[in-house]
């Protein structure tokens, strides 16, 4: 183990240079690229509790945790041995299990949803209740909001143009303009924009995360995701609440145990399969049962309810208890206190916005309750802080439009590297 840390990261860059020319950008999901900071990334061969281990042998406070799932950090005996237990009774069967039965138990018993269907990931599970809501309304046009993030689905990655209502124009390369066209793109907390946008179209339903995660943290405003409900049932859609990254990560219920609302659909990820690859979606009972193979939309998947991650994420989530959530609710503040103050102390401008324990902070003055607001921060200092908490052994997600997560495995030691490195790290911000 190496605590002695340098900008050069020589077994990371081979296993990147090796990876280049095979992956491409060599990595297999994006912002692992550290393209919008810069440098070397890392490539980690380990994690123990707080800690995360490059191929360099160099040990970090890790404040990713995977982004999100990790909520007692890494090799969690408890996770560790129910997976092991279910590996010995084999990997895969492409038929039902007693597991998934039960991980479907522990979610309607922590939620409103009425029904659950288990998929893979984030993306199939808001792909899929997206389909439903188009199936059980009949109607085509779906709202979602500039900002928010619902996996790489074909309608969902549209971004806003001008003006307050804006058909969505395509924002990757693949995405036909007649996919996006189904799109329409609001600003994110903004009610009369919605009302506006439902007058006179045919709209199966809006998506919103929970509480915004992807453009860093933004809460949505009080009365938000309640307006939300009310103005999709008085037009006649859906309202779907995207808890892939909130779900049983800000409490016990994800955010419906800190905002409870009339949604008609929920999809959630992450924490539900205990750093395994496992989301679902579910609802209202009347919505679900348009689903195959009791009514006519269809969804399916091989791997869906693999015994694997279905054994990690129930026991991840037997541990969530309320004594849990208090713990990330105050190390997150403990985390996000010793940043802001280090940062203050510089004279460094910044905004902390906070989800429950999920936290981001904005290298801007100004408030940010939107992804306009979000994209006026100055980069070149969330830059310059990334590459010092770095260099001193704290890894952040490596982006200014990311949420920052903490696990109950962290402990005095950890917080002794972040509270020693965000010093050196608040004059890094200032001087950029």
């Amino acid at each position: 183990m190496i605590d002695a840390y340098s900008e050069d990261a020589p077994a990371s860059q081979a296993l990147f240079e090796r990876a280049s020319g095979i992956v491409p950008g060599g990595v297999n999901s994006p912002v692992r690229a550290f393209k919008s900071v810069g440098g070397t990334p890392r490539f980690m061969v380990r994690g123990e509790g707080p800690w995360l281990f490059d191929a360099d042998g160099r040990r970090y406070v890790d404040l990713v945790c995977s982004w999100g799932p990790l909520i007692h950090g890494h090799a969690h005996p408890a996770v560790i041995d129910a997976v092991q237990q279910a590996a010995a009774r084999g990997t895969s069967f492409g038929a039902p299990t007693p597991g998934e039965v039960e991980l479907a138990e522990e979610i309607v018993a922590r939620t409103a949803v009425e029904q659950v269907r288990l998929v893979n990931s984030g993306t199939e599970a808001t792909m899929s209740a997206i389909r439903l809501a188009r199936g059980f309304t009949g109607r085509t046009k779906i709202i979602k909001f500039a900002g928010c993030y619902h996996g790489h689905v074909d309608a969902l990655l549209a971004s806003a143009g001008s003006g307050v209502a804006t058909l969505g124009i395509p924002d990757s390369p693949g995405v036909t303009g007649a996919t996006a066209s189904e799109t329409i793109v609001l600003p994110y907390n903004d009610l009369a924009a919605v009302e506006q946008a439902l007058t006179g179209e045919s709209v199966a339903a809006i998506i919103t995360e929970a509480a915004a995660g992807n453009m860093g943290v933004v809460a949505p405003l009080p009365g938000f995701n309640a307006g939300l409900a009310e103005l999709a049932h008085r037009h006649g859609a859906l309202f779907i609440m995207d808890e892939v990254m909130t779900g049983f990560r800000v409490s016990r219920s994800g955010w419906q145990g800190l905002e409870p609302v009339d949604a008609d659909l929920w999809t959630f990820g992450k924490v539900m399969g205990g750093g395994l690859p496992a989301a679902a979606f579910g609802g209202r009972r009347e919505v679900m049962q348009r689903l195959a193979p009791a009514g006519p939309v269809y969804q399916a998947g091989t791997l869906s309810g693999n015994p694997l991650a279905c054994a990690a994420g129930l026991a991840s989530l037997s541990l969530a208890d309320d004594a849990t959530y208090a713990k990330l609710d105050q190390t997150a503040a403990t985390i996000a206190g010793l940043a802001t103050d280090a940062l203050a102390k510089e004279g460094v401008p910044h905004r902390l916005n906070t989800a429950g324990n999920m936290f981001s902070i904005f290298f801007t003055a100004g408030e940010v309750t939107n992804y306009d607001q979000a994209k006026q921060q100055r980069v070149e200092a969330f830059k310059a802080f990334f590459h010092s908490m770095l260099s001193q052994g704290v890894y952040l997600p490596p982006s200014a439009f990311e949420a920052w997560f903490v696990s109950t495995a962290i402990d005095d030691e950890a917080l002794s590297r972040v509270a020693e490195a965000v010093g050196n790290a608040a004059k890094a911000a200032a001087r950029a």
